[in-house]
């Protein structure tokens, strides 16, 4: 049985004071804000830490924030695409509506983590650990989970054609109501993955069968 995942523990947007961001530094610490509708750019910065903040709006770009803290945070409407997070630790964090075209996420850890109505193709989440985890409603379209630790993971109604899943352990993981004409995954590691009757000829190739 799926364990629950926590929600973002954030006080409500009027409490919350808004924060502009201009030249990040690392381990600088953001907390109890609001950042919307703005533009960050060109920032490379290491252990940027926020905790109870909203982004709403916010475009970055051209940007390296590796091994960045995110602890009950929500992105609403954000586009973060290319954006190096290598190493990130998130936690009670959502993405709502997000671009994640081509984010590194790689090695990063994740707890109680959502994903909801975005876009991830391309994304790498390669190396990564996940302990309550959900994707719904996303496309993740060649997305790479290359030798991921999936813990309490969920897949919603998400295209995840042609994603990269070698070298993960997929027991438990429910596939059954996502769209894809092939995967890149590991016959071992398919073991107590949950498919749907009409998904079963895309995985017969794997195992040399010939479906007439």
């Amino acid at each position: 049985m799926k364990k629950k995942i926590d929600l973002p523990k954030i006080p409500e947007p009027a409490a919350l004071l808004p924060q502009q961001v201009h030249a990040l530094q690392s381990k600088e610490e953001f907390t109890n804000c609001i950042i919307s509708d703005s533009l960050i750019e060109y920032q490379e910065a290491v252990r940027v830490s926020f905790e109870k903040v909203i982004f709403r709006n916010v475009t970055i770009t051209e940007s390296s924030l590796e091994a960045i803290e995110l602890t009950d945070v929500i992105f609403e409407n954000c586009d973060l695409s290319n954006v190096n997070f290598s190493g990130a630790f998130v936690h009670r964090t959502e993405f709502r509506s997000c671009k994640l075209t081509g984010t590194d996420f790689s090695r990063g850890r994740f707890q109680n983590v959502r994903i909801v109505d975005s876009i991830g193709d391309f994304a790498s989440f390669r190396l990564g650990t996940f302990k309550g985890t959900a994707f719904a409603n996303c496309r993740l379209v060649s997305s790479d989970y290359y030798q991921a630790n999936m813990s309490n993971v969920e897949f919603s109604g998400c295209d995840i054609d042609q994603a990269t899943f070698a070298g993960c352990k997929l027991k438990e993981i429910d596939l059954s109501d996502c769209q894809f004409t092939g995967l890149h995954v590991d016959i071992g590691d398919l073991a107590g993955c949950i498919i749907s009757s009409e998904q079963a000829a895309s995985f017969a190739g794997l195992l040399g069968l010939v479906i007439k």
